[in-house]
């Protein structure tokens, strides 16, 4: 089968079309024939700073393809079935024709959902979510500052905030703008002519994915009892949550750093809303599975409008 394989030759990191093997399905296992993928920080991260490289050496967390084999134990699917996951915990291998993948990390894929909007929900979608329901316990009528709205997570956090009934206040750049409008927000600031942090405006929640600012700056926008929960960022800014979002937060103004992880519930839950219409994947472009690392490259840069998408098998 055809792969997108991670290659380091001397000080060169690379990304390269290769032939291997065709995986087999152990006895909790489906074989996949994969359909689309989608790319997130999780797949290009691990490249820039090193660590944390899938065994494969294949890269893609997002998947959805078709059933082609299941193993001996599995109960769950069968061939023929569409399925959508978020493979990460399973060492990822979605930029590729095949993957073989624990069955518990799969849901049936609802049929009014195309495969490449299915492909770009699992992981930024499921992201927003436990952002907003889990770590901020978002409830109706909340003034929600999200900051970066206008990447992969940012545009189902703002949709996803005012789904749940908040008041969502967003900020992005100004290519931007309009979309963001669009997905619910009902304010949208251009961050390059202004700087929410340094405003008397405050907010009982701020989700602040790969922000710029100082943990500091966005907590001193926070209303008395708010929250300011942590997303992604530069890994300056990760640490810095994790080992002083504590001593930050206290008092009644608290910092949480989200670590987001795989779950088929939550995955089924954004996948119905998608489904009904009440939350819409935003899809900026698409790349064949040989045009991969020039999509990694592209989302890496950080100007991608939602989700970036690999088109692999026909359907």
């Amino acid at each position: 089968m055809k792969a997108i394989v991670f290659e380091k030759v001397k000080s060169s990191k690379t990304l390269v079309l290769r032939e291997v093997p065709k995986p087999i399905p152990q006895d909790h296992d489906v074989l996949v024939r994969i359909h689309a993928a989608s790319v997130n920080a999780l797949d290009y991260r691990p490249m820039q700073m090193g660590i944390g490289m899938p065994k494969s050496r294949i890269f893609g967390a997002d998947i959805v393809g078709i059933v082609e084999a299941v193993g001996g134990q599995v109960s769950t699917f069968k061939p023929g079935d569409m399925v959508v996951g978020d493979i990460s915990d399973n060492g990822c291998g979605g930029f590729a024709e095949y993957v073989a993948v624990a069955e518990d990390a799969l849901v049936l894929k609802p049929a009014a959902i195309t495969d490449e909007f299915a492909a770009a929900v699992p992981v930024a979608a499921v992201t927003a979510l436990q952002a907003l329901r889990d770590k901020g316990d978002i409830k109706p009528g909340m003034n929600v500052l999200i900051y970066g709205a206008g990447g992969g997570v940012g545009t189902y956090a703002v949709q996803l905030a005012s789904y749940f009934g908040a008041h969502v206040t967003a900020v992005c750049s100004a290519r931007n703008t309009e979309l963001v409008r669009s997905l619910g927000a009902s304010e949208v600031i251009d961050y390059k002519l202004e700087d929410i942090t340094t405003s008397n405006r405050h907010f009982d929640r701020i989700i602040a994915i790969n922000g710029h600012h100082p943990l500091s700056a966005y907590k001193r926008i926070l209303s008395p009892d708010g929250m300011l929960v942590v997303v992604g960022g530069s890994l300056k800014q990760i640490l810095t949550a994790l080992f002083f979002g504590s001593l930050l937060s206290l008092g009644n103004r608290k910092i949480r750093t989200l670590a987001a992880k795989p779950n088929v519930r939550d995955l089924e839950f954004v996948l119905e809303l998608v489904a009904s219409g009440k939350l819409r994947p935003v899809i900026d472009r698409h790349y064949p599975l040989e045009e991969t690392a020039k999509a990694m490259q592209y989302i890496s840069e950080g100007h991608a409008q939602g989700k970036v998408v690999i088109t692999i098998g026909s359907k």
